[in-house]
This record gives C-alpha cells, sequence and structure tokens, in this order.
C-alpha cells in the first residue's frame, strides 16, 4: 500500500490541500486565457485598463513637469533647507526601492522552496520590481542638484582617487541598486522565454510572431533548451536571494553609519529588510485585487495565494512593530541626553501626528489579519493593503525629517514643509510606476503559461513534480506544441 505525504486532520483522514488553480483548468484554456488579455484587439481591451492608463499617464506628464522645472531652477524649488537635507526625495526614493523586495522575493526565494503559489504571481511581481526600481533610481540623481554629473556616482576605478568615494553609502548604494535591477531583470526574461515561445506560436499576426521570435531566443522546447534554463533559472534565482537581504541592509547603512540622533541603531539593516518585504507585498496586494477581478483571474490567482500574502504581511508587519519598539528601548535604556529629546519630539513633537499614523496603519491595522475570514475578505485586505502603503511611507518621514529637523545643535532646528513640487515629484512617479504597469498588462503575459501548465498538470494527477517525473512529461508536451 502507498503512503500518503498529505497531511491527516485531528479525526486521523488524510486532509486535501487547497489546490492553487481553479478548478476545470486544462493546458489549452489557461493558453487561451493569458494570451488573450495580450492579442485581444484594442477596441476590446477593458475601458478599465483606458481609464487606468489615462490617469497614470496624465500623472506621468505631472512628473515630467516637475523634472524639467527642477533641472531649471534647482533643488531649491523643494522644501529642503539647512538641517534637512534630505526630505521626500530620500524617503520616495527608500519606500520606492523597499516595494520592489516583494518580487525578488515571491520570484526567487519561493522558487528555491519549491512553492508552488509562486506560479500564479511571480511574473507579475517581477514586473512590479522593475518598474518600481526604475522610480526609485530616479531619486538619488535628481538629488545631486547637478544630476549630469551622475556618473561620478558609478564605481570605476580611477588614478587619482578623486571620485567615487568608495567610503560612502551612497556609493555602495549604486552598486546595490545597479546589481538589484541588473539581476532582476536577466530574471524576469530568462523566466519569460518559453512564453515568448507560447506567443510566438499562438498568435496568427505575422509582425508579433516575428517580435515574440526574436525575443523567444529560438526556443523549440527540446530537452537540451529546458536543461539549459532550469538551471540558468535557478542560478539566477540564488544570485537574486542574498540581494533581497544585502540591497535594503546597504541602504539602512546610508543612515546607520551617520552620527545624525536616531539613525545609528544596529537594528536598522533587519529593520529595514522587513518592511521592505512588507511593504511589498501590500502593493502586490492592490495590484493583483483589482487585476484579478477586472481580468476574470479567480481560477489562476486564487484566495488561497492572497491568504498566504496575507500571511506573510502579517508576519513581517510584526517584525517591522518589533523594530518600533526595540528603537524606542534602546533610546531609553542608552540615558543619551540628545535620544531621549528626540524620542519625546518624535513621539509629542511636530511630527508627532506621523508617529502616530504610521503606528496606526501598521501596527493596529495589520492585527485583524490574524483571522482567516479577514483574510478572505478582499475589500478589507485592500484597505489594510492601503493602509500599509502609507504606513511605510509615513516611517521613512519620521526616521529621516525628525531626526534631520532636531540635531544635536538646538539652534539650526527647523521644521520642514514640503512644497508643490515634493508632491508633484512623488504621485509623478506614480504615474511612472503604473504607466509601465499598465503597457506590461497589455503587452506580456502577467502569468506564467508553462508554470500555471505544469501546475495544473501536477494538480490534475495528484502527483509531485519532482518525484515522479511529471516534469518530464510535462516538458514534453509544452515543446511538442512549438
Amino acid at each position: 500500500m502507498a503512503l500518503s505525504s498529505e497531511p491527516l486532520n485531528r479525526a486521523g483522514n488524510i486532509e486535501r490541500k487547497e489546490p492553487y488553480i481553479g478548478p476545470g483548468e486544462t493546458l489549452d484554456s489557461i493558453n487561451n486565457k493569458i494570451t488573450d488579455i495580450v492579442f485581444t484587439a484594442p477596441r476590446d481591451t477593458p475601458r478599465g485598463w483606458f481609464l487606468g492608463f489615462g490617469i497614470a499617464f496624465l500623472l506621468l506628464m505631472v512628473f515630467l513637469y516637475a523634472v524639467t522645472d527642477l533641472l531649471i531652477r534647482g533643488v531649491g524649488v523643494w522644501g529642503i533647507n539647512i538641517p534637512v537635507a534630505w526630505a521626500w526625495d530620500i524617503i520616495n526614493f527608500v519606500w520606492w526601492i523597499g516595494i520592489g523586495h516583494a518580487g525578488t522575493l515571491i520570484s526567487a526565494i519561493l522558487l528555491l522552496f519549491a512553492q508552488d503559489w509562486r506560479n500564479s504571481i511571480n511574473r507579475f511581481a517581477e514586473a512590479m520590481t522593475l518598474f518600481a526600481v526604475a522610480c526609485a533610481g530616479l531619486f538619488p540623481i535628481l538629488h545631486l542638484g547637478r544630476p549630469w554629473f551622475f556618473y561620478w556616482l558609478i564605481p570605476y576605478p580611477n588614478t587619482f582617487g578623486m571620485w567615487p568615494q568608495f567610503r560612502s553609502a551612497l556609493t555602495w548604494d549604486v552598486f546595490a541598486i545597479s546589481t538589484y535591477a541588473l539581476i532582476s531583470l536577466l530574471f524576469w526574461l530568462i523566466g519569460l522565454v518559453p512564453d515568448f515561445a507560447k506567443m510566438r506560436d499562438t498568435t496568427k499576426n505575422s509582425m508579433l510572431k516575428f517580435i515574440f521570435g526574436i525575443a523567444s531566443l529560438g526556443w523549440r522546447g527540446s530537452a537540451k533548451h529546458w536543461n539549459r534554463y532550469e538551471i540558468a533559472y535557478i542560478l539566477l534565482a540564488g544570485l537574486s536571494t542574498p540581494l533581497v537581504v544585502s540591497v535594503h541592509s546597504i541602504i539602512s547603512l546610508d543612515f546607520a553609519i551617520s552620527v545624525v540622533p536616531g539613525w545609528n541603531p544596529t537594528i536598522f539593516p533587519p529593520y529595514f529588510v522587513a518592511g521592505a518585504v512588507f511593504a511589498g507585498f501590500a502593493m502586490v496586494l492592490l495590484l493583483v485585487i483589482p487585476i484579478r477581478h477586472f481580468y476574470g483571474l479567480q481560477n489562476y490567482i486564487t484566495m488561497k495565494h492572497i491568504d498566504n500574502m496575507c500571511k506573510i504581511m502579517l508576519a513581517t508587519g510584526l517584525v517591522v512593530v518589533y523594530g518600533y519598539i526595540v528603537e524606542l528601548y534602546i533610546a531609553l535604556y542608552s540615558g543619551v541626553e540628545v535620544e531621549l529629546a528626540l524620542i519625546q519630539n518624535r513621539v509629542f513633537g511636530i511630527h508627532a501626528t506621523s508617529f502616530w499614523a504610521l503606528i496606526f496603519f501598521n501596527g493596529l491595522a495589520i492585527q485583524p489579519l490574524w483571522f482567516k475570514s479577514v483574510r478572505r475578505n478582499l475589500p478589507a485586505i485592500f484597505i489594510i493593503s492601503i493602509s500599509i502603503s502609507i504606513g511605510m511611507w509615513l516611517e521613512r518621514f519620521v526616521i529621516i525629517v525628525n531626526s534631520l529637523s532636531t540635531d544635536y545643535l538646538p539652534s539650526s532646528w527647523a521644521p520642514f514643509y514640503p512644497t508643490i513640487y515634493d508632491v508633484a515629484l512623488y504621485v509623478g512617479t506614480l504615474g511612472l510606476f503604473f504607466t509601465l504597469l499598465f503597457l506590461f498588462i497589455r503587452t506580456l503575459p502577467m502569468i506564467n503559461i508553462f508554470e500555471m501548465q505544469m501546475l495544473q498538470h501536477k494538480t490534475a494527477t495528484g502527483s509531485s513534480v519532482v518525484d515522479s517525473g511529471v516534469g518530464e512529461q510535462a516538458m514534453e508536451k509544452l515543446g511538442d506544441r512549438h
């Protein structure tokens, strides 16, 4: 008698796991459903897409105007002053980098741990990572004041040692962000190759067939192709995994190696990493929930997927709250007068509203996620995800503005007030992000076709891809169709 690997419930009966793909799906239905989103004629595109793209494009025009005026007039158009030299630009930089972390976690780490629930959302999350990193990378360059000299930060050997300054954490940012963007891009493109071949073989349009044919790199679905693909995919996943920890740890060192009050706790690297994953999954849910509804993808992005993402969001949120507690404890335990004054100002000072708002949005708002009924309630999850996105932005505001505005010298203390250009640049990057996202949804398969077909085959046969060789059989079937 064959032993079952399925878990047992309290009655001793086999407890069937909830599948990660809806009933009634076949290899052909998966292929048709995902490719139809791309190949649909413009007149049949959902009106919601045109509305969303139009709003995003208008915000993108706001961004272009704000950047143009910034380049002409200089960073003085922002609200920065003598003590608060970093403000919304660096806040937005850290916030966008954090949003990009969920994509790498879903794609790389869950792949290495063989988690099937990543298959429906990894392509979407990877694209979100690239777009978020693109938005984040703009802020340090614009913050330079003379952005045409940004190449001074690029790490290249120079005889005179004038620039770059390798002892500066800002130069480390260039290492981290460029590596993160490059590996994420390669990981995304490698994963798209089999799907490009699918699109090539599905479309009837000769021009699209030519474009996807070039993008598929001559993919024929042979055993040799699958073998090389899996080696490259796993290798890039292995390279991406340390980046989840290293990138935001390095960004946290921008603050931790300084002597500014409130910026030098040793907890910053893990605290920043947990916050990045926390904010990233909130953004994934904010995007997945409406797209799932408008494109009828309930069979591909099931409630089990959303439930799992909520659990990760709750776990990382608790780590972030723990970081808040430790940060307050370190200041109180140290007994340093400046640190105590900073905490008092943070809790009761001019920016106290921001502090208590982030405690509410990041600490209290996530507590309902302990209950499964809430984790299966889409409106509630959407509201919680919005609150987390707001809370994580406020967290960066409190860390940066509150510490800089009340440093060691009381005579230099000054509050920070943003200008219309601060707001326009932030709102404009939202426009850039969503413009790229809407174009991605319309031009490329936002769900991994061949991985979903593998998952359907595995679910239908009730066997393991790794143990029973179903993976090879499914790959052969996918290859034969090419």
